[in-house]
């Protein structure tokens, strides 16, 4: 059975119904995350009971998900497509992680590896959206509504068609023409039950274009953080992911350092959420990576806000990058993400559209992998990492590629 206990403001603090289908919470407007009741799980799932390894995708993790695949009842709502169990890549071969001794890995959340689930968009929004189309039949949430860059529209669409749902999707007319292709021709297939906005030139204007327009029709919005936590709790198995035992081991443990290609930062507070749960249930100690928040220069509001001191960010003008996935000119949820960054020790950094450039052909040169232009931009960030002390010598550090270059080639072919 589902162990959400209730809904709590991210900033207030305040408590909902567990079953309210809010959006921001109203003390504030900020957003809002699912509370888990740890100590009856624990009661009555003890010694990880709730985790199922043999299981390829992000349901192993049972009932410290806010749904559970091994109860019917929960069940009944969760429409898997194998998306997460995902692997995590030996990637110490890569030029400056060799020469400065760190022993990187790469956490691929794009092309399918066999042996391994599979995210089925080829991007992690498929975990936030799995959760999100779950919720959505639970709580009989028939209409969504969401603004993306991309890909999270994508998966919206893919899990809604498989769910029964009807979504409308709101993006910028220069979404990568893989990805915006792939909606139109649901929408051209499904018009019932698919629609396609474009609006742009961001994000943020596809948003408030459906706060307008459809909203107050009746469709529930699940733009990011605007959804009551579903995201959030994809996107924790992320972070459940890089804790967990390694095949033969019974210790969950933690890398060193993650650094992670950031635009709403979703993911920021799913692996938080995750980890802080698993302490909780007495399996980590304390101990955190330190989070590693990378931007491309050209919409980088996390590090501006980081850099200045800050507690939020101020939304910028956006500007034009590879990485379309940061190409996020604010967030409702980044006084979180910044909170959590500095408490790890961690950093927001930015890196150059050239160097962003450079590592795609470097990386398709040397192996080749179908590895995205937010995923490059992490590996980009390593010199300067190292120069600032944020990585170390011997230490375990992830890098997270959110994403396939496939659904980016258009735009990439002529790094390739």
């Amino acid at each position: 059975m589902s162990y959400v206990r209730c809904l709590r403001g991210l900033g207030s603090s305040v408590e909902y119904a567990a079953d309210v289908p809010m959006n921001l919470d109203p003390v504030d407007g900020r957003p809002v995350e699912m509370v888990l009741d740890l100590e009856r799980l624990a009661a009555e799932q003890p010694d990880a009971a709730w985790y199922h390894p043999a299981r390829r995708d992000m349901w192993r993790f049972g009932a410290l998900m806010a749904l559970d695949a091994y109860d019917p009842r929960d069940a009944a709502h969760i429409v898997s497509l194998d998306e997460g169990a995902t692997p995590l890549l030996d990637f110490s071969h890569h030029p400056v992680a060799s020469r400065a001794g760190i022993a990187l890995q790469l956490k691929d959340e794009g092309k399918a590896h066999a042996g391994f689930g599979a995210n089925p968009t080829q991007s992690f929004k498929d975990r936030g959206m799995a959760m999100v189309a779950a919720q959505a039949r639970r709580l009989g949430l028939a209409k969504l509504a969401v603004p993306t860059q991309g890909n999270a529209g994508d998966s919206l669409v893919r899990y809604a068609l498989a769910g029964g749902l009807s979504v409308v999707v709101a993006m910028p007319d220069d979404t990568p023409l893989p990805i915006l292709g792939g909606v139109a021709a649901a929408a051209h297939r499904f018009p019932d039950r698919v629609e396609l906005v474009l609006k742009g030139p961001t994000i943020r204007e596809s948003g408030t274009w459906l706060k307008e327009h459809y909203v107050p029709q009746g469709w529930f919005s699940v733009a990011t953080f605007q959804e009551p936590g579903w995201r959030i709790e994809g996107k924790k198995s992320l972070g459940l992911e890089l804790a967990e035992p390694l095949p033969g081991e019974t210790r969950w443990s933690l890398p060193d350092a993650v650094i992670y290609p950031t635009g709403g930062g979703t993911g920021v507070l799913g692996m938080c959420k995750a980890w802080d749960e698993l302490q909780a249930l007495g399996l980590i100690d304390a101990r955190r990576p330190r989070m590693i928040c990378v931007q491309s220069a050209a919409t980088p509001p996390l590090v501006r806000a980081f850099d200045s001191g800050a507690a939020d960010t101020t939304a910028m003008e956006a500007g034009s990058t590879l990485a379309t996935g940061l190409n996020v000119p604010g967030g409702v949820g980044h006084f979180r993400v910044l909170r959590i960054v500095r408490d790890s020790g961690g950093a927001a950094v930015a890196v150059d559209e050239a160097d962003i450039a450079a590592e795609v052909a470097r990386l398709w040169r040397q192996q080749p992998l179908w590895i995205g232009p937010e995923g490059a931009a992490c590996l980009a960030a390593l010199p300067q990492l190292l120069d600032r002390g944020l990585v170390k010598r011997g230490e375990r550090v992830v890098a997270v590629n959110t994403g396939s270059a496939e659904k980016y080639l258009p735009e990439l072919r002529h790094l390739l």
